[in-house]
C-alpha cells in the first residue's frame, strides 16, 4: 500500500495534496482504506456541490462543470480519476461515508502556478519527505493573496462546525493552504463574507478531441488509474502480432490470426495489455516511469504494424535520454506527454509520434451522445499554458484535382496461384540492380572503416617546427591559456579492410529463418552470406520474393566461400551474428574486418580474429544513415535468371 503521511489536529487527519495529480489520488485512496474516517472534508465550495457530484457519479466518463465568475470569466472544473479531491469525494459515495465541501466560493481569486516539485518523487523518498521539504524550503517563499486567508478561515471554520460531529475526519487539502488552515484551526472562527449559491452551474460531457490536451493526467494514464482502482481486468494470454505487406495500406488495425481487429479495440487491448505491468511492487502504486515505458512500446508495436518500420535499440535509447533530458529543463522528474511526443518526432519519426499520440489519447469511456450536451473546449481556455506539436504523417494522401502522372502500376494476380506458377525455375538469383547498391555500400564501409583506423592512429603533440598534418583546433583551443599551437600527426595504417559484416536485426527472437550464402557472378561481386526474411511470406510476381535482411557479409574476391551456416567449421558458433563475424575473419585476405552492428562484437571473438591474425573494426550502426539502411534493407529473391526480364514490373 502507498504510505501516505497526514498532520494530525484533534481528531482532524489533514492529507497534503497537490490538486490534479495522479500519485496523491492513489495516497487518498489509501488513507480512506487505512484511516476509516468517519467524515471526509475536501477543498471544494459547497456552491458547486450538486453537479460536481453528479459528474462523480457519471464516472469513469469526464465530465466538466462551467460557471461565469462576476467579471463574466468562465470558470472550468474538470471531473477526471486522477484529480485526488475527485477522487476523496468518489471514495465517500462508494463506502457511504459523509463528504463535506469546505472551501469558500471566491470570485476574484488570482490564477496561481505555484513551482511544485514532481510529484513522482513520492514513489522514491515517502510522502512525508516530498511535504516537509515543501513545507521547510517552499512554502515560506510563496506568495499568498488576501483571498487565500480568506478561504483558510472559512475552510477552518466549517470544520470546527464538523468537527464535534465526527471522532474521525479526513480533511484533503492542497498543501499550500494546510498550514494556514491548521493555525486558524485553533482559533475561534465566524464564518467569512462569501456566495452561498450560484445559478449559473452547468455540468457538460467532455469531447473526446479535448482529452488529450486539457486532462492533467493524458488519457492513456487515466484509463489505466481507473482500471486500477477498481478490479483489474484478467491479464491478456501473449498474442503473436503479424505484419503483411498488403495489409498496410488498409486502415489502422491487429493482425491477429489473419483477422484485422478495429482500432478502437486495438487501442484497447494496449491499455489493458499495459495495467499489470506498471504497478510499482514496493508500493503498488501506479509507476509513471513504467507507464512511459509501455506507452513507447505499445506505440512502437503499432508504428510496426502501420508502417513495417522497427524502432531499433538505439533510437529507444536516445528516446529516453532525450525526454529525460527535455524534462529536466521544465524541473521535472519524468517527462509528461508532451515531451514523449517531442522525443519521439525528433528521435525516430514522426508517423512514431503519431502513433503515440494516437495511443496515448485513447480514453476508453467516450460517450459522444448522451444526457448532457458535450463541451469541446482547448488547454487556452482553461489557463494550462499549452504547448502544440505538430505531426506530419509520411503516408499517401489524394490530390484534391486529379492530375495524371507517368506512374508505373503494380501488377495483380489474375486469379489466385498464379504467381505460383513462376517457382519452377532451377535456380535462385538476385536482382543486379539491388547487387550494385549493396555493393557500393560495403565499399562505403571499408573506406569508413580505413577513416577510423587512420583516427586511431593519429595523435596530436604541440608544433616545434612542422605543422605535420595541419593545425588541431579543438586541442590549441583546449589549451588556449598555454600559449601553445597543437598540430596534428597522421600515421599510415598498415593493411587493408577485406570482409564486411552488417547486422541489421540479430535475430535473438528468430524470426530470419532464411539462411543462405551467394557466389559472386563476375569479379566485381562478392561473395555474399546472409539471413532474412523466408521469401515465401512475402511473393510479389511470379517467381518473385520480396524479403527483408536480417543481417549480411561481404567477402571479396568471389567464388571462394562454402557455405556459411552449413560449414562444420563454425558449428560452436550458434548466434547468427557470430557466424557470420567469424566467416568474415576466416575468408579475409586482409588484416582488417568491419563489424556494423547495434552492439560491439563480444570480448571472445576479440581473442578469434587476433589469434587468426585479424582485427575487429567496430562500426555503430547508429553513426550510419538509418535512410540508407531502409535502402539497402529490402531485397528480392528470383527463382531463375529468366525473372530478371521482367522483375522490374513487380519491384517497388
Amino acid at each position: 500500500m502507498p504510505v501516505f503521511h497526514t498532520e494530525q489536529t484533534d481528531n482532524i487527519h489533514c492529507l497534503p495534496i497537490c490538486h490534479y495529480r495522479i500519485e496523491f489520488a492513489q495516497l487518498v485512496r489509501s488513507a480512506i482504506d487505512e484511516i476509516r474516517p468517519q467524515a471526509i472534508a475536501v477543498e471544494l465550495p459547497a456552491t458547486l456541490e450538486d453537479r460536481i457530484r453528479q459528474g462523480i457519479e457519471r464516472l469513469p466518463l469526464i465530465s466538466v462543470v462551467l460557471y461565469q465568475n462576476d467579471r463574466g470569466e468562465s470558470i472550468y472544473i474538470l471531473i477526471e480519476p486522477a484529480d485526488p479531491l475527485i477522487e476523496a469525494i468518489r471514495c465517500g459515495q462508494e463506502r457511504d461515508i459523509p463528504t463535506f465541501f469546505v472551501d469558500v466560493d471566491a470570485d476574484a481569486y488570482p490564477l496561481f502556478r505555484d513551482p511544485l516539485p514532481d510529484p513522482y518523487a513520492i514513489l522514491r523518498v515517502g510522502h512525508r519527505a516530498y511535504y516537509e521539504s515543501f513545507r521547510g524550503h517552499m512554502l515560506p517563499r510563496l506568495e499568498k493573496s488576501p483571498q487565500d486567508r480568506i478561504r483558510e478561515k472559512g475552510m477552518a471554520f466549517r470544520l470546527q462546525e464538523i468537527r464535534d460531529r465526527f471522532s474521525s475526519i479526513l480533511f484533503v487539502c492542497g498543501m499550500v493552504h494546510l498550514e494556514g488552515v491548521r493555525r486558524e484551526l485553533s482559533l475561534v472562527q465566524t464564518n467569512p463574507m462569501g456566495r452561498i449559491k450560484r445559478q449559473t452551474v452547468q455540468i457538460f460531457n467532455l469531447h473526446s478531441e479535448s482529452m488529450s490536451e486539457v486532462l492533467s493526467a493524458f488519457p492513456f494514464l487515466s484509463a489505466i488509474y481507473e482500471y486500477h482502482r477498481g478490479e483489474l481486468p484478467p491479464e491478456p494470454a501473449r498474442r503473436r502480432f503479424t505484419v503483411r505487406k498488403t495489409l498496410r495500406a488498409s486502415p489502422f488495425g491487429i493482425v491477429d490470426g489473419g483477422k484485422i481487429a478495429s482500432e478502437e479495440k486495438a487501442l484497447r487491448e494496449a491499455v489493458t495489455w499495459s495495467i499489470h505491468r506498471v504497478i510499482d511492487p514496493s508500493s503498488q502504486m501506479i509507476d509513471r516511469q513504467r507507464v512511459n515505458l509501455r506507452l513507447f512500446e505499445e506505440a512502437a508495436r503499432h508504428y510496426h504494424q502501420d508502417t513495417g518500420e522497427r524502432a531499433a535499440d538505439w533510437q529507444k535509447r536516445t528516446f529516453f535520454k532525450f525526454s529525460r533530458n527535455y524534462a529536466i529543463l521544465d524541473r521535472l522528474l519524468l517527462p509528461d506527454f508532451y515531451h514523449s511526443l517531442m522525443s519521439a518526432k525528433a528521435c525516430i519519426d514522426d508517423n512514431f509520434s503519431y502513433a503515440m499520440w494516437r495511443l496515448g489519447s485513447f480514453y476508453p469511456w467516450v460517450e459522444e451522445r448522451g444526457r448532457l450536451p458535450t463541451l469541446k473546449i482547448s488547454g487556452e481556455q482553461i489557463f494550462l499554458g499549452t504547448r502544440r506539436i505538430r505531426i506530419r504523417r509520411r503516408m499517401h494522401k489524394p490530390r484534391q484535382r486529379p492530375v495524371w502522372l507517368p506512374v508505373r502500376k503494380r501488377p495483380h494476380e489474375r486469379f489466385p496461384g498464379d504467381w505460383l506458377k513462376g517457382f519452377d525455375g532451377k535456380g535462385i538469383c538476385s536482382y543486379p540492380p539491388e547487387d550494385i547498391v549493396i555493393e557500393n555500400y560495403g565499399q562505403f564501409l571499408k573506406r569508413k572503416g580505413g577513416r577510423l583506423l587512420s583516427e586511431e592512429q593519429s595523435r596530436i603533440v604541440p608544433m616545434t617546427a612542422s605543422l605535420l598534418d595541419g593545425i588541431d583546433m579543438r586541442e590549441t583551443l583546449r589549451h588556449f591559456h598555454e600559449k601553445r599551437i597543437f598540430v596534428r600527426e597522421n600515421r599510415t595504417v598498415r593493411g587493408a579492410v577485406g570482409s564486411v559484416v552488417v547486422i541489421l536485426d540479430p535475430d535473438e527472437k528468430n524470426q530470419f529463418s532464411y539462411c543462405t550464402t551467394w557466389h559472386g557472378e563476375h569479379d566485381q561481386e562478392s561473395d555474399m552470406a546472409f539471413y532474412a526474411t523466408d521469401p515465401a511470406d512475402n511473393v510479389v510476381g511470379p517467381g518473385i520474393c520480396r524479403c527483408e535482411y536480417g543481417g549480411f557479409l561481404l567477402s571479396y574476391p568471389p567464388l571462394r566461400m562454402l557455405d556459411v551456416w552449413t560449414d562444420p567449421e563454425y558449428r560452436w558458433f550458434h548466434q547468427k551474428p557470430e557466424k557470420l563475424l567469424i566467416a568474415a575473419l576466416d575468408y579475409s585476405f586482409e588484416r582488417y574486418v568491419v563489424y556494423v552492428a547495434s552492439k560491439p562484437p563480444r570480448s571472445y571473438m576479440k581473442v578469434f580474429a587476433a589469434r587468426m591474425g585479424r582485427k575487429i573494426v567496430y562500426v555503430p550502426i547508429g553513426t550510419l544513415s538509418p535512410v540508407v539502411l531502409k535502402k539497402i534493407r529490402i531485397f528480392h529473391v528470383l527463382f531463375g535468371r529468366d525473372r530478371r526480364t521482367i522483375a522490374r514490373d513487380y519491384i517497388w
